[in-house]
């Protein structure tokens, strides 16, 4: 089968097409041809290395042999099951996250059927359907179930043009709360038309200088800080950052000392969350946005685009034809 393999850290042109042996789905697992899958920033970042702290997982000086062929998000067909699998069989249209497994960059991936995979949205196709994964579970994840987001109050979207943030101001909406986007001048009638009550536009104006208060800050790219964010937060408020572990500490210490926190975690099991997302999805109560799409033979030219920094909601690469 074919798949993109990188051997070295560095620039998109360490990634290769290449023809590797299809994985043997063992007995309780599921092998899937993949349809569709995504360039994320999260991706780009195991490619480069980075962060260096991250390379106890992904390899020290090159990628470990099993994160060689990366993709997290997929949507595809069931083609095989385990002699004990009960979830799912052969012919099951299916979307999915395949965490620190990678793999999805592949014709075929192999997967536990107790993985994060569920049936998938019946009124989208592959690519819609793969980019539906990881950017709406994980503002999911921390909207609903790290900050506890209740009906009315007020939350604060910082990156709100990308994957998790096109989300992350639909979901803030769903569950009732009143939503402030952050992006860029470009942006701002998408993050509108996605449902924000109010757009800044970080080139003419500092989010931080409004006068404003917020129950929920959520930082979904990683661009500001919780000593610049403190300043906005109310009493007890939140700020969650979805750049990860290296704010534990900081969660910990503000979870101690009283007033307004530092919540972070991660979103790796994702099995409710898929279901929760499909079913939005099928009652068009959730927009997906892609920018833009590339064939597989393509995957250098869609990393280079995501290392731009320019993209708007979600790129996806497509596998194979519907």
């Amino acid at each position: 089968m074919r798949a993109v393999v990188h051997t070295a850290f560095g620039s998109p042109d360490v990634l290769r097409l290449t023809e590797v042996d299809t994985p043997v789905p063992g007995e309780r697992d599921v092998l899937i041809r993949v349809a569709a899958t995504t360039v994320t920033s999260a991706e780009c970042a195991m490619r480069r290395g980075e962060p260096r702290w991250g390379r106890v997982i992904i390899g020290f000086t090159r990628p470990r042999r099993r994160l060689r062929t990366l993709g997290m998000e997929l949507a595809g067909d069931v083609v095989a099951v385990g002699a004990r699998v009960t979830r799912f069989r052969p012919g099951d249209r299916v979307f999915g996250f395949t965490g620190f497994g990678l793999g999805a960059y592949a014709d075929y991936k192999a997967m536990p059927e107790r993985g994060s995979l569920a049936a998938m949205p019946a009124n989208v196709g592959y690519p819609q359907a793969a980019a539906a994964v990881d950017g709406a579970t994980t503002a999911l994840f921390f909207l609903r179930d790290r900050a506890r987001l209740q009906p009315g109050q007020r939350v604060l979207v910082i990156g709100a043009s990308g994957s998790i943030g096109t989300y992350a101001v639909q979901l803030a909406r769903h569950l009732g709360a009143h939503v402030t986007a952050v992006c860029g001048t470009r942006n701002v009638e998408l993050v509108t038309s996605l449902g924000a009550d109010r757009v800044i536009d970080y080139t003419a104006e500092d989010f931080t200088a409004t006068g404003d208060t917020y129950d929920v800050v959520f930082d979904t790219v990683g661009r500001s800080s919780f000593t610049r964010c403190r300043r906005v937060l109310a009493p007890r408020g939140c700020y969650l950052p979805t750049t990860g572990l290296h704010h534990l500490p900081l969660s910990w210490w503000t979870a101690l000392r009283g007033g307004p926190r530092v919540v972070t975690g991660m979103s790796v099991s994702k099995n409710e969350a898929l279901v929760y997302i499909r079913d939005l999805i099928e009652q068009d109560r959730l927009r997906i946005v892609i920018d833009r799409t590339y064939p597989l033979a393509d995957i250098v030219e869609a990393h280079r685009y995501v290392d731009s920094g320019h993209k708007t909601g979600n790129v996806v690469v497509t596998v194979a034809a519907e």
